[in-house]
């Protein structure tokens, strides 16, 4: 790696500055193999069952862009209710949070809500946020497999509230149903012999055909349909989302460009690489201001699910700056720094930079250090910085794994390990009943009545 980089892509708002010293060796180890990480990726991107579908994703999600605001349209014409809640967890629910932060959408949280959890007290104070009342909310139900535990135990719960609502109206079972479908909406597989979730929406006749796409990864989701959904749910003009596709589909391209000076994914993960392959452990992430929110979130669960390494850090900042300096900046401690920062345009505009000025001098001061800034306008990003900034992490972040093994020699999985996520079924085989038994969980299992 060179010591100092810049890289500029004003078409899709963002600019990239790498301040790093490597070690020679690393650093030509790593300069060496990165037109072979590109070609690598390329040889796999959109092959069946390498979960690398997503690079493709915005330009083919732009053809379905009227039918997603269609859809919407007709979901708010068949009933009162004013809120989406999103049913879903990881991926499903990550993702879409990332991208109201950025874009700006729901910051009064009356438009979008969330619910993901399994316990009482959190399943009563999602239930205080509509007043009790579930026909105050439609439901977006996301999941690949529809078998989720946690997001049908979600939907189990709330459908039975509907029933016992509907019910008491006098209405017929097969009515009952019918009010129901009028408040849902599932996002999952379109193969209705892989979801049982698939199932539930086409045998009930929920609205519309929204999908994950196959070999989309949760994490590497935030443009599928789920999201945009809300996006448009909870008020993104249409044209917004069209130059938001177009960056994402920008960077997309821009990501399989072999010149490292051309191409942010690609020098983004030899920057991260080379800290790992330098012996530096640890390093950390900072994003600077409130629209990255639940961008900290996502990306905690990129990192954790694709490079499976608890060592990076990532930081909200300025609220991060004072309890966790002590240890980034405690001179024994090693890190490798990223700040990504908005492009202030308004009254804070000369502190914003002086600021960032001062963080990235000091990052600088104690270790490598990267600093990203990327367009920004009215509450959020700019739309086609916000796609472009979100294809980007999902490029960096397997060009990461592919740039670490082609330096040290190792061969490279069938699959590659940061698409795959095999140790979670460490804790979902624990969920499943042994033999005869009952199993430990079952979705919207009532344990007493009061």
């Amino acid at each position: 790696m060179v010591k100092s980089l810049t890289i500029a892509h004003p078409q899709v708002g963002m600019t990239t500055n790498i301040n790093a010293n490597f070690g020679n060796a690393v650093a030509r180890k790593v300069k060496a193999v990165l037109p072979n990480a590109v070609d690598e990726f390329v040889s796999r991107s959109g092959k069946e069952g390498q979960f690398l579908s997503w690079p493709e994703l915005p330009k083919e999600q732009l053809k379905r862009v009227d039918s997603i605001y269609a859809m919407v349209n007709k979901l708010r014409s068949q009933n009162e209710a004013q809120v989406l809640t999103v049913l879903g967890i990881g991926g499903s629910k990550h993702t879409v949070e990332h991208m109201l932060g950025i874009n700006g959408l729901n910051l009064k949280g009356d438009k979008v809500k969330f619910y993901s959890d399994i316990d009482s007290t959190s399943f009563n104070r999602y239930l205080q946020q509509i007043d009790g009342d579930v026909t105050k909310s439609n439901y977006l139900v996301a999941s690949k497999s529809g078998s989720t535990f946690e997001t049908k135990d979600g939907m189990t719960r709330i459908m039975d509230m509907f029933r016992r609502k509907f019910d008491e109206s006098g209405l017929f079972p097969n009515t009952t149903n019918d009010k129901i479908a009028k408040y849902m909406v599932a996002v999952t597989d379109k193969n209705a012999d892989k979801s049982e979730l698939r199932r539930l929406s086409d045998s009930n006749q929920w609205l519309g055909d929204l999908y994950i796409h196959d070999d989309v990864g949760g994490r590497f989701s935030a443009l599928d349909d789920h999201a945009l959904f809300t996006l448009a749910w909870a008020g993104m003009k249409k044209e917004d989302m069209v130059k938001m596709l177009q960056g994402a589909s920008e960077m997309s391209v821009i990501a399989v460009e072999p010149d490292l000076s051309k191409n942010t994914p690609l020098a983004q993960a030899a920057y991260w690489a080379s800290a790992k392959l330098d012996g530096i452990k640890t390093s950390v992430h900072q994003y600077l201001g409130d629209m990255f929110n639940s961008t900290e979130r996502w990306h905690a669960q990129m990192q954790n699910e694709s490079m499976k390494d608890t060592a990076k850090q990532i930081a909200k900042i300025t609220d991060a700056m004072h309890h966790s300096s002590e240890a980034w900046y405690k001179p024994e401690n090693k890190f490798a720094f990223a700040l990504t920062a908005p492009v202030d345009k308004g009254v804070a505009k000369e502190n914003v930079e002086g600021y960032i000025g001062a963080i990235s001098k000091t990052n600088s001061e104690y270790g490598p250090s990267m600093v990203e800034l990327v367009e920004t306008k009215d509450l959020g990003l700019a739309p086609e910085a916000a796609g472009a900034m979100t294809q980007s992490r999902a490029f960096s972040t397997v060009y990461q794994e592919i740039i670490e093994s082609l330096v040290l020699g190792k061969p490279l999985p069938k699959v590659l390990s940061s698409v795959l996520q095999p140790n979670v079924e460490e804790y979902k085989k624990n969920l499943k009943p042994i033999g005869d038994n009952i199993p430990p969980v079952v979705a919207g299992r009532i344990s007493f009545k009061v």
